[in-house]
Parts: C-alpha cells; structure tokens; sequence
C-alpha cells in the first residue's frame, strides 16, 4: 500500500506543474461560452419554428 504522505507530496507537486488561466482569460472564455449558448438556443428556436410549422401544414392538409 502507498505511503499517503507520499502520495500527498507527488499530489502537489502535480498541482504545481498546471498552468492556471488568468482573470482575463476566464471572462473571456466565460463570455464566448455564454454568446455560443445564446447563439445555440437562437438557432435551435428557428429550427424547431420551422419544423412545428411544417408539420403543423401537413397535419392540416390531412387532417
């Protein structure tokens, strides 16, 4: 079984190799995150327009 104080040791030593982003960085990814979504839920709103008004024309022909 491994040594924990060991292990606890190694554990830090790998935190110390990652190389964190900066303030700038996180709201920026942050704010493109959140232009993505928005564009995302835009587009998937006209997609499902345009499907629900579709059917709801085929429905109608044969209903």
């Amino acid at each position: 079984m491994a040594n924990p104080l060991q292990f606890i040791q190694q554990t830090r030593n790998e935190v110390a190799k990652v190389v964190w982003p900066t303030r700038r960085e996180v709201v920026l990814t942050t704010i493109m995150v959140l232009i993505m979504a928005t564009l995302a839920a835009i587009f998937f709103f006209f997609v499902d327009m345009g499907i629900r008004t579709g059917l709801t024309a085929i429905l109608s022909i044969f209903g």
